[in-house]
């Protein structure tokens, strides 16, 4: 046998060695690389947790397959590589991915189960080198766990963006998206929230949808403080029970005695979320022959318990000139009445400037006369959450609201040094009770005056929890603004509040991960059509055939000696 030979077959021996001993060491230990420089196909600590849960086998199904518009293969992509990455951890995760639109007998049928599911198409433009067409995709996902099933949104709507802007946000959302829904899916549910009643809170059919995303993960049950004038320290025991209060608009002055039990489940560590309208003023009282309404303080009896707590809301409105859109009649055509859109000052819409993970990757929040927050130096942390724009200041009330104020002409010079007003502020440490060195409203023998470590967020305005009304008085999505047919994302900010509240911070955590993902300049590449496509595709195809001839050269030259 010639040495050559002899080389060979120990090279070839040698490799299936080294071959045999890394299939052995794979199936010991199990580690999976993520070359990426963002690392985006890297399951968070908490993802993991998360996947662990899935003791039975768990199905998902990714309504978008098929002939998609280029942004949405992107999302389809991004979708199936993370989904796989969640297989790899656990093999009960099944996924398959469906065309609802491929038979047209069956497509019919099968769509409108979707919408009875509440899985909405988005209606799409698709521009082709100029040429536009519409495409509708249902970029939804629905995952089925013991008899159990969850909806995944994989498409975040962003008001104003574009198609592709969208899509990139939503696949930096993707993995919170996922894991949030196997969690809800799999986890029993621990901790309650109370929803306080008794003081012309909310009704429930206008907070219904902030109700229904809370019972997806918790307990929630009503709350009224109502019992607490026959037996004070009865509804205390019972409110301590739960894990976070959520006062949601009251209207009516508290009693001392409710203050007390509020202050003591705070002092005992449970935490609240405070939705405040600190000044009587509404929409609907605008839309009357006069199109003009009185704004008014409004004396709720708390004062002196957020001063204590290190916090205080004013009886001012914020006038903000980055406000909502709003509709509204400004003539006739024949029989059909004229509608303009009009920015409206009193309804500030928030870009969430802070890096913190409860606001952070949010979209727009829209307010409905909100009021200006100051924080007081008392030793608890304070973080500023959403404040308004620098082109606002604060009104002082009372004060009459016209519809008229939408053409009112006004100049920077207005708003010097009187923007970047809080609106919500979120509050951290051990609070000192309202009733410190003061005769208590009743008697009660664990009352503490300085609490356990706890948090609370405030918002200076209840209506951002408030979901409208269809005009079959039904409850319309959560941020979903129907006189401007924008959706805001409200429902998102509420959510991520009670999660940071009752310390599911694994999953805030997971939406406030940054990745890398360039866009390309379609501008750019429509002007460089063919070189585009050389570059993509032809160069690729050029170089490989070059190395082949140049391998097939150097081989021939090389053996025909």
């Amino acid at each position: 046998m010639k040495p050559s030979a002899q080389i060979n077959i120990k090279t070839l021996w040698i490799t299936i060695f080294v071959l045999v001993v890394l299939n052995m060491l794979g199936s010991l230990f199990f580690y999976r690389f993520d070359l990426t420089k963002d690392k985006r196909y890297t399951l968070s600590e908490t993802s993991l947790q998360i996947v662990k849960q899935v003791k039975n086998p768990l199905s998902v199904k990714i309504y978008m397959e098929g002939d998609l518009p280029a942004d949405f293969r992107r999302l389809q992509q991004e979708t199936r590589q993370l989904l796989e990455e969640f297989q790899a951890y656990n093999s009960n995760i099944v996924f398959e991915f469906v065309n609802p639109l491929e038979n047209k007998d069956e497509s019919e049928a099968l769509t409108k189960s979707l919408f009875q599911k509440g899985l909405i198409p988005v209606n799409i433009t698709v521009d082709d080198k100029g040429k536009q067409s519409q495409a509708m995709v249902f970029p939804w996902a629905v995952a089925v766990y013991n008899n159990r099933e969850i909806n995944i949104p994989l498409l975040k709507n962003r008001m104003g963006a574009s198609t592709t802007q969208k899509v990139i946000g939503s696949i930096q959302h993707l993995e919170y998206s996922i894991a949030d829904a196997i969690n809800k899916i799999t986890k029993d549910k621990q901790k309650k929230v109370a929803i306080i009643k008794g003081n012309g809170e909310m009704n429930e059919i206008h907070i219904a949808k902030m109700l229904m995303q809370i019972r997806e993960s918790y307990y929630i049950g009503p709350f009224t403080l109502d019992s607490v004038g026959k037996d004070p320290n009865g509804s205390l025991n019972a409110l301590k029970k739960y894990d976070l209060a959520i006062i949601a608009k009251p209207t009516e002055a508290f009693s001392d005695e409710e203050k007390q039990v509020l202050d003591q489940f705070i002092m005992n560590g449970g935490k609240s979320l405070w939705l405040i309208d600190q000044v009587a003023a509404d929409m609907d009282s605008l839309y009357n022959q006069a199109g003009a309404t009185l704004a008014y303080p409004r004396d709720l009896n708390l004062n002196d318990m957020f001063f204590k707590y290190g916090f205080r809301i004013n009886p001012d409105l914020v006038k903000d000139e980055q406000g909502s859109p709003i509709k509204l009649a400004t003539g006739e055509q024949g029989s059909a009445t004229q509608y303009q859109d009009f920015i409206w000052k009193f309804a500030p819409l928030v870009s969430p400037e802070s890096k913190h993970p409860i606001v952070k990757n949010l979209g727009g929040i829209k307010f409905d006369f909100a009021s200006p927050i100051d924080t007081l130096k008392n030793g608890i942390k304070k973080t500023v959450l959403l404040q308004s724009s620098p082109y606002s200041k604060k009104i002082g009330t009372p004060f009459e609201v016209n519809l008229g104020i939408v053409s009112e002409q006004t100049s920077p010079k207005d708003y010097l040094n009187k923007g970047n007003v809080p609106m919500s502020v979120l509050l951290e440490g051990s609070f000192h009770s309202v009733f410190e060195n003061r005769v208590l409203a009743f008697k009660e023998n664990s009352f503490l005056a300085k609490g356990k470590p706890t948090k609370m967020i405030v918002v200076s305005d209840g209506d951002l929890a408030r979901n409208q009304l269809d005009k079959n008085r039904m409850p319309v999505e959560l941020g979903y603004d129907q006189r401007s047919g924008n959706l805001y994302d409200n429902k998102d900010f509420v959510m991520n509040c009670i999660n940071y509240l009752l310390d599911d911070t694994g999953l805030i955590n997971i939406r406030s991960k940054d990745l890398d993902l360039p866009l390309l300049d379609k501008e750019k590449v429509y002007e460089n059509y063919t070189q585009t496509q050389f570059i993509t595709i032809g160069l690729p195809i050029l170089v490989l055939l070059v190395f082949g001839l140049l391998f097939t050269y150097i081989r021939k030259r090389k053996y025909s000696k």
